[in-house]
């Protein structure tokens, strides 16, 4: 007889990052003015998706505690052995933008004796989900030139220094989750951002891309570190293994 396998926070990331996006799709696709899709969706976007989390995590476990962008701080978390890091909607602006696909779920766990070793990363519009419950196989690289992936609005200098030194190419893209998972599935080589982010816009994505075997380091090459005091990371690279080095040295330049 078969035996189905116990569901595992691995595997509840996943989902609830599934369930969220479902909500958020759904939102999407009422009609609506380009007025009301500028100025309401994306707050209609950030409070039921945030809401789905809470429900999920309320419900299925009531004693681990909460960092939401989306919600108060949690005073639990600081002495918590175990805290969910999420961004219920990264890239609020792209899912406010017709087509666009770059717009993602978060769900995080970190646990005190692990760190963060638990994260999902939904792309509601691409129909993904990556999570560290089945980690992905990043493909082997196809391009003659090294790509890094930059906000579309906003390449920080370090990236500019980086693409220099390494002859490569910037790719503009939107929210941080799906800069990340461009690394995880071999559409880009590398993510290099600096000028600051908060906890929940990487903890998930660098989950899932550690899980996979990219390096994942703050730009002098030391670990990401989470559940602080100040949920502020001034900046991050994710990119290919055998990357790693080089561009934390051409960062540093």
């Amino acid at each position: 007889m078969h035996t189905a396998r116990p569901m595992s926070d691995h595997d509840d990331a996943a989902r609830y990052a599934a369930s969220a996006g479902a909500v958020l799709l759904d939102l999407r696709a009422q009609d609506s003015s380009d007025a009301w899709r500028r100025y309401t969706l994306g707050d209609a976007g950030d409070l039921n998706a945030n809401r789905q989390l809470l429900a999920l995590l309320r419900e299925e476990h009531p004693d681990d505690a909460v960092l939401s962008e989306e919600s108060a701080e949690d005073p639990r978390r600081r002495d918590a052995s175990r805290v969910w890091i999420i961004d219920p909607l990264d890239g609020t602006r792209e899912f406010t933008e017709a087509g666009r696909t770059d717009w993602a779920v978060h769900v995080a766990l970190w646990e005190r004796d692990h760190g963060v070793r638990v994260g999902a990363v939904a792309l509601p519009a691409q129909d993904l989900v990556l999570s560290t419950a089945s980690p992905p196989s990043v493909p082997a690289s196809t391009s003659k030139q090294i790509r890094v992936v930059v906000s579309r609005t906003r390449p920080p200098m370090a990236a500019r220094r980086v693409a220099d030194a390494l002859n490569a190419e910037l790719v503009g893209m939107g929210s941080a989750g799906a800069k990340t998972m461009a690394v995880v599935t071999g559409e880009v080589d590398a993510y290099v951002h600096a000028g600051g982010q908060y906890e929940w816009d990487s903890a998930a994505p660098v989950a899932v891309a550690a899980a996979a075997g990219l390096h994942v380091s703050r730009l002098d090459g030391s670990p990401l570190v989470y559940n602080q005091p100040d949920p502020w990371l001034p900046d991050l690279v994710v990119c290919r293994a055998e990357l790693g080095e080089e561009i934390v040295r051409a960062a540093a330049a």
